[in-house]
């Protein structure tokens, strides 16, 4: 979903997710991937956390997009699968001040240790449920209800590595120049989309061309 489409989030969809496995015919062609439509090159590098030896690839998502939660279960897919060159991470992004709640949640879902127990369900309850996550109460009032403890949920959510985290997070999206979730990074040079590729299984598809083992840029 991109910034400009929030006031019109339940008419518009800005983004093609499809929840298969990247196409074989997408995979076959990799010639196929131009950069300027399929793709684009970062003017300016943006920073990356990867280890020398591996190749970067960030999915940058938002709890609050609707694209994320129905494309979500094809990353969780792929993410298994990766090719061990590859180091992934997710990237929460808010765009908005009223979307920092939410991704201040994935920061603490991680220092918990429960990315792999909630990140999907709270897509579910946000999505499917309807449940509200407009601040830190709404959202301790839910993870109570996972078995999460209410006092550990605050510490670490108001914690200055938290906060730390958040902000950069959306330094990264605007050093990758996100206008639009999901989206996904490649080696701090490149940026493809689901409205870039045409379908996120394509744009997954993309980040295996970009990310291959000494290519060249």
């Amino acid at each position: 979903m991109r910034r400009r489409d929030f006031s019109q989030a339940a008419m518009l969809s800005c983004a093609t997710v499809t929840l298969g496995g990247v196409s074989a015919q997408a995979l076959a062609q990799p010639t196929a991937f131009k950069e300027g439509t399929d793709y684009y090159k970062l003017g300016r590098p943006a920073p990356v956390d990867a280890p020398a030896d591996k190749v970067e690839v960030v999915e940058f998502f938002g709890y609050w997009c609707p694209h994320c939660a129905r494309f979500e279960p094809a990353f969780d897919a792929w993410l298994k699968k990766a090719p061990a060159h590859m180091a992934v991470r997710r990237v929460p992004v808010a765009f908005r001040d009223d979307n920092v709640p939410l991704q201040r949640l994935y920061y603490v879902l991680e220092a918990m240790g429960k990315v792999e127990e909630l990140h999907g369900k709270v897509f579910t309850a946000l999505h499917v449920e309807k449940v509200r996550f407009n601040t830190q109460d709404d959202i301790a009032a839910w993870l109570v209800k996972q078995g999460v403890d209410k006092a550990k949920f605050l510490e670490f959510y108001n914690s200055f590595s938290v906060a730390g985290k958040a902000r950069r997070a959306t330094q990264i999206t605007e050093a990758y120049q996100v206008d639009g979730v999901p989206g996904l990074g490649v080696a701090g040079k490149y940026f493809t989309s689901g409205s870039l590729a045409k379908s996120m299984d394509r744009a997954l598809a993309v980040v295996e061309h970009l990310a291959q083992p000494g290519r060249k840029a």
